[in-house]
């Protein structure tokens, strides 16, 4: 079977990634730096800690993964993609059956009404998962539908689900195919609200917004915003962190000729810090056009760490990231942040994807994930190890 073949086949089978509906918005997006943090710093926050290496890492790592996850989810949702493996040329898809480490099941295994369900594998012979999807969706009018996903994650040779990641996702001014997916090239909006648990406490929550353009061309044009916090934080430093921004426009979707996808755009925006429990997502009125103006989600309740930039470009193939760049983002304080794909490394290795967080010629911290977004960071001035589940650093 050819590339294109492949990811259509995958296309079928994925349902998303990063929180289901997520699917796709997650999005990426939208720039705007600062709005929605209150700017003081709450008294049950140490004073001076909101600028720690600590804090720009994790808040980083975590605007980052947003991006990079919500391209994923997207692509996993796209009636462009599934469509093909189900109506174009090649062999058809068999439901049920693991193909090039994808199985794809309609409806779900446990036959609900208006579902699929899609498991990623470890390996070839599939028998380890590492993703399994449920998405139910339903049709709230003729350009409209309500998605739920439930995304359980699971840890190479652990049967048991490690984290379970949860989004409900609204579709507007969208095409629709026969499973419910949206038409890429019509374009839609859409926005999510999505939840990380481990073991059943919430750890991360997220929201996110995408405007897709409409194209007659392989490459498409979006934008968008986003904004999330990890819910625990650092106990022992008595905070937490969290992002807000996107891509306010010029951000880009290209199918390539060999089935993958390629993702481009700079995000800009702000991190954040407070005591736990003061952050919380501002939920502001839905985009239809680009550029974003007003991001519909921010963050309130914080401390404004400072400003981000980050340029970067993912690549998926059959919903696997198979590569991803950035070269001198610039982060708060002077810092700046490259990241790169080690192809010597299979994608199940936590050195498949490494960043560097470098601040006046001294790496403040480095980090490593696989394919799926899993691994860890590390703050090199204290030595201290945070583990990243799904794209988002947790504990």
């Amino acid at each position: 079977m050819d590339n294109v073949q492949r990811t259509r086949t995958f296309r079928l089978a994925r349902t998303a990634h990063v929180g289901v509906a997520c699917v796709l918005a997650a999005s990426v997006l939208v720039g705007c730096s600062g709005g929605g943090s209150s700017g003081t710093t709450p008294a049950s926050m140490p004073s001076g800690t909101a600028q720690s290496p600590g804090a720009t890492a994790i808040s980083i790592a975590d605007a980052l993964g947003s991006a990079v996850g919500s391209y994923s989810a997207y692509d996993e949702s796209s009636e462009q993609n599934v469509a093909g493996a189900r109506t174009g040329g090649g062999a058809p898809i068999q439901i049920g059956q693991c193909e090039d480490r994808v199985a794809f099941y309609v409806p779900d295994r446990h036959g609900d009404p208006n579902s699929t369900e899609a498991l990623w594998y470890y390996d070839a012979a599939c028998t380890q998962v590492a993703r399994d999807v449920v998405r139910i969706y339903a049709p709230t009018g003729p350009s409209s539908e309500n998605v739920s996903r439930v995304a359980s994650l699971y840890a190479p040779g652990n049967g048991t689900p490690t984290a379970v990641r949860t989004t409900t996702v609204s579709y507007e001014n969208a095409t629709f195919g026969r499973l419910g997916y949206p038409v890429t090239a019509a374009g839609f909006d859409a926005y999510d609200t999505s939840e990380l648990a481990i073991a059943g406490a919430t750890t991360a929550q997220s929201a996110h917004e995408i405007v897709m353009l409409a194209t007659s061309d392989s490459t498409a044009s979006f934008c968008g915003d986003s904004a999330g916090f990890n819910v625990a934080g650092l106990t022992a430093a008595r905070e937490v962190y969290g992002y807000q921004g996107g891509v306010s426009s010029g951000g880009t979707r290209t199918q390539n000729a060999d089935g993958s996808q390629t993702w481009s755009a700079t995000r800009t925006g702000s991190v954040d810090a407070a005591a736990p429990g003061a952050l919380a997502i501002v939920t502001g009125t839905q985009n239809t056009a680009c550029p974003i103006a007003t991001p519909m989600f921010t963050l309130s309740g914080g401390s404004d760490v400072g400003a981000f930039s980050i340029p970067a470009t993912a690549t998926f193939d059959l919903g696997f990231l198979r590569s991803l760049s950035i070269a001198n983002a610039t982060l708060p304080g002077g810092a700046a942040l490259n990241v790169a794909t080690n192809a010597g490394q299979p994608f199940t290795s936590q050195t498949f994807i490494t960043g560097t967080i470098v601040q006046a010629g001294t790496t403040i911290a480095s980090f490593g994930v696989d394919a799926f977004g899993d691994g860890a960071l590390t703050v090199t001035s204290t030595g201290q190890r945070y583990a990243i589940v799904d794209w988002q650093v947790v504990r």
